[in-house]
């Protein structure tokens, strides 16, 4: 029994390279820390965040400097989602198909890949909620997928302009699109699919969109609508609200204000986003806004005007968020040895995505069932380094 996955490594890998190649954007899009090690749901994982290193001047002398260390940053990350999928077949259904020939592994193979895509989906869904959550400010128009002027790349500029002003790093930039503003990038900005002008013929041939205005570009299917709250009729109730300042009490309006909302103050050209996932409110409170918070200063009595629905994408330094992926927790035998009653063991990793996931065997009665799994966990670390495009 040991040989049993062993000999389905090439179906499964099959399966892997379907769906590692299809819709996968906001995974590619942030840092990571994925390991084989075995953690458990709620456990912590401590990350470590690179020191910002400063330049010195070449001196010439005997020795070099006695310089060079560092001190590294760090930050945890909960483990607080972990999913499988199972694949069970028994006898008969084998029987069924040739005893296991080509048609039974065409349908493992296309089980394997379901089973990944769905694991991925939903990694790629937290990513884009939390992510959303914990912007820093916004721009684009609600309603109207962005790039849809041929020739005009503002939505680039005007989310490289946010990133920009806050201080964000100018390497490592990505874009998260949804499916709308990657059809109006492929459809209607010829400079980038006119081979004599984009230097590529990648978009017109493949439909590649590769790097564009200094931003990695994603496409992610899992982009969904974001609902706007209700609230209505809010000012900025007594105190004082400084640049810099992320705590807003709003008074005498109603309704609800949620994070991934975004909000605009009177006299302020900025688009703020109410960050999570306590951020908001139901009635008359305090809400936060991303950091760095205010661009200009205002006081009691101004009005806050809430945005409408939008669909985001996103445009972010990559060392802004971690994605932290482990394999699931095991129980302990009296021998110290971690295992349950699954037959076979293995992990796999999408070359793509850097993912791994854990794939186990249990032979029942008459039957056998495949298990794939993962945990993971995912944090914004500097909202400062993320902007929202709205379309």
């Amino acid at each position: 029994m040991a040989n049993t996955l062993t000999s389905l490594i090439p179906i499964i890998y099959d399966g892997l390279d379907v769906v590692s190649r299809e819709m996968i954007g906001a995974i590619p899009a942030v840092s990571r820390d994925s390991s084989l090690e075995r953690v458990a749901i709620g456990q912590t994982v401590r990350s470590h965040i690179a020191p910002i290193v400063t330049a010195t001047d070449i001196v010439p002398a005997v020795t070099p400097p006695n310089d060079g260390d560092q001190t590294f940053g760090f930050f945890d990350i909960t483990i607080d989602k972990g999913k499988r999928v199972p694949i069970r077949w028994n006898g008969e259904e084998q029987k069924s198909l040739a005893n296991g020939g080509p048609s039974y592994q065409a349908m493992l193979r296309d089980q394997w890949s379901q089973a990944f895509r769905t694991l991925a989906n939903l990694i790629e869904q937290d990513i884009i909620l939390k992510t959303i959550v914990a912007a820093s400010r916004a721009t684009g128009t609600p309603g109207t997928a962005p790039f849809g002027i041929a020739g005009d790349f503002s939505d680039f500029a005007n989310a490289h302009m946010i990133l920009d002003d806050n201080g964000a790093p100018v390497v490592d930039r990505q874009m998260i699109l949804n499916s709308s503003a990657m059809a109006n990038i492929r459809g209607k900005q010829s400079v980038l699919f006119k081979a004599n002008e984009a230097g590529t013929d990648q978009l017109l041939r493949e439909g590649i969109v590769g790097r564009v205005e200094g931003f990695d570009l994603h496409l992610a299917t899992q982009t969904t609508q974001f609902a706007a709250g209700t609230g209505a009729s809010y000012v900025l109730g007594a105190g004082s609200y400084p640049v810099g300042a992320t705590s807003l009490a709003l008074a005498t309006g109603t309704g609800t204000v949620k994070p991934g909302d975004c909000i605009v103050l009177a006299g302020d050209p900025n688009v703020y986003v109410v960050v999570g996932p306590t951020g908001g409110v139901a009635a008359p409170g305090t809400i936060t806004i991303g950091g760095p918070g205010l661009r200009q200063a205002h006081a009691a009595g101004d009005t806050v005007s809430l945005g409408a629905s939008y669909r985001p994408n996103i445009a972010m330094s990559k060392s802004a968020s971690r994605l932290v992926t482990r394999a699931p927790a095991l129980p302990t035998d009296m021998t110290g040895q971690a295992r349950d009653s699954a037959t076979d063991r293995t992990t796999v990793t999408d070359p793509v995505s850097g993912i791994s996931f854990e794939i186990s065997e249990y032979l029942q009665y008459r039957q056998v069932q495949y298990e794939v799994a993962v945990v993971w966990g995912y944090n914004v670390t500097k909202s400062n380094n993320i902007a929202l495009l709205r379309g």
